[in-house]
């Protein structure tokens, strides 16, 4: 894919930004899937709560924030309480125990893997417009034309024709050869 912006061809498809401009590739995917229609999502008036699988898992986390708060509260019932009440409030704790620490675990993953999910949207095209309608099978073409003025071939130089630039320290060198008397 190329980028509308400058023409830089991205690396992959699933580019969010532009590698030379930054420009948000996001939308021209959906345009490009699309046809060059933007996705309109349809109205679903059936949806109106939270999915079965959201529900399951919310119901599994309340299942298990009462256990970590009513084991505590009976153990410490059971620590207080004379005789065979004692055992009651023992069995109780015992049993909440594990309806809330096993079973809300549990619920959680029977939700997540078993019951469904919120429902994906769809793109609706708009019935009133279509590219090919307005402008025929040229609709399709990604990149502009070829440009009108052509670079002329690059030509890789002799390097016999490549001057070296004098040397800065050569003028210095040479006063160092020459006497002291030659220099003043």
């Amino acid at each position: 894919m190329f980028c509308p912006r400058c023409g830089q061809q991205q690396a992959t498809d699933s580019m969010r930004f532009c590698s030379r401009c930054g420009f948000l590739m996001e939308g021209t995917m959906h345009l490009l899937a699309n046809g060059g229609l933007l996705p309109q999502y349809p109205a679903s008036p059936e949806q109106k709560g939270p999915s079965p699988r959201r529900k399951g898992v919310k119901q599994g986390a309340i299942l298990m924030l009462i256990g970590a708060i009513l084991v505590p509260i009976l153990g410490v019932m059971s620590g207080f309480a004379p005789g065979r009440l004692e055992n009651v409030f023992a069995f109780f704790a015992a049993l909440a125990a594990i309806i809330c620490f096993l079973g809300g675990p549990l619920r959680m993953l029977f939700a997540g893997i078993f019951e469904e999910g919120a429902p994906q949207p769809r793109y609706m095209t708009p019935i009133s417009y279509s590219p090919q309608m307005m402008a025929g099978p040229q609709a399709r073409v990604a990149l502009p034309p070829a440009a009108a003025n052509q670079v002329p071939s690059w030509r890789q130089p002799h390097t016999a024709e490549i001057l070296q630039p004098p040397s800065v320290t050569d003028g210095t060198t040479r006063l160092l050869d020459k006497k002291e008397s030659e220099i003043e």
